[in-house]
């Protein structure tokens, strides 16, 4: 089960485990998309159903777990994937935005883990990843909701690891923190507080995209490796190693770096 698979990383490992003959349910707030990433794996010798849902709504999920086991008759996998960014500085942020993207980014893991943990455990064999960021790890300035959200996915995924494993449980949890990944996230992104002459979100999605290093199918390589692998963190390309090793080793001395660079006008990007 894939949340977010109309485009990005949830397109990316949609098509990577169809290669590997997985059967799967994909779902996005975005039919058009949705039905795009269908089209390009139901070639593939794969059941693949598709459901649009919108992740933050929780009854929705729980009946969206339902189904995908109606369909399949269990899950093994689950990738809570759905993610949005809101670009405002923390006075400016409204209650409405900052409640939108926790809906997604915060309670869509919530409610995606929550409703399939029980079929999960009823499969004898089963894995939730999580997906947070490298701003899970680190804050810059104009992310803080999105920082909010990213660091609870940490928390949350490495406490839900630690009860499985506490209940010797037949299912993992592993949580994930990529870096720059060509995807749709900074197009789709909210940006209130943008002035006349601030990019637009289509300008700021090419700026993302020019520094972005990672595909979403090389992202997808990475994760599934590290599921394999039951890892309890997995990092997506160089700036996420890089990102982690400056935050071990300067653990509240980066922000200087981030002041500095943020009174010069960076912007940096999710």
């Amino acid at each position: 089960m894939i949340t977010g698979a109309g485009s990005g990383i949830g397109r990316g490992l949609a098509g990577a485990l169809a290669a590997e003959g997985a059967h799967l349910a994909l779902s996005d707030i975005d039919e058009d998309r949705l039905i795009e990433t269908r089209a390009l794996v139901e070639s593939s010798s794969v059941k693949v159903s598709i459901e649009r849902v919108d992740v933050a709504d929780r009854d929705a999920m729980f009946a969206h777990a339902e189904h995908v086991v109606a369909n399949h008759g269990k899950v093994n996998l689950v990738f809570n994937n759905a993610g949005v960014t809101v670009g405002s500085n923390i006075a400016d942020l409204t209650r409405e935005d900052f409640e939108w993207l926790m809906g997604i980014n915060f309670w869509g893991v919530v409610n995606g883990t929550q409703a399939f943990l029980p079929h999960l455990k009823a499969s004898g064999e089963g894995h939730v990843i999580n997906i947070s960021s490298v701003f899970g790890l680190i804050a810059v300035p104009s992310q803080g909701a999105y920082h909010a959200a990213k660091f609870a996915v940490r928390g949350f995924t490495e406490c839900l690891r630690e009860e499985l494993e506490v209940e010797r449980a037949p299912v993992s949890a592993t949580c994930v923190h990529p870096g720059g990944i060509k995807t749709n996230i900074a197009r789709d992104a909210r940006m209130p507080s943008a002035g006349p002459d601030d990019p637009t979100p289509e300008e700021v999605h090419e700026q993302f995209t020019r520094i972005a290093r990672t595909t979403p199918e090389r992202a997808a390589e990475i994760i599934l490796r590290g599921v394999r692998r039951n890892k309890r963190r997995v990092l997506i390309g160089p700036e996420a190693y890089l990102i982690d090793w400056v935050q071990r080793l300067f653990p509240t001395g980066y922000q200087r770096v981030m002041v500095w660079a943020g009174r010069r006008g960076a912007s940096p990007l999710v």
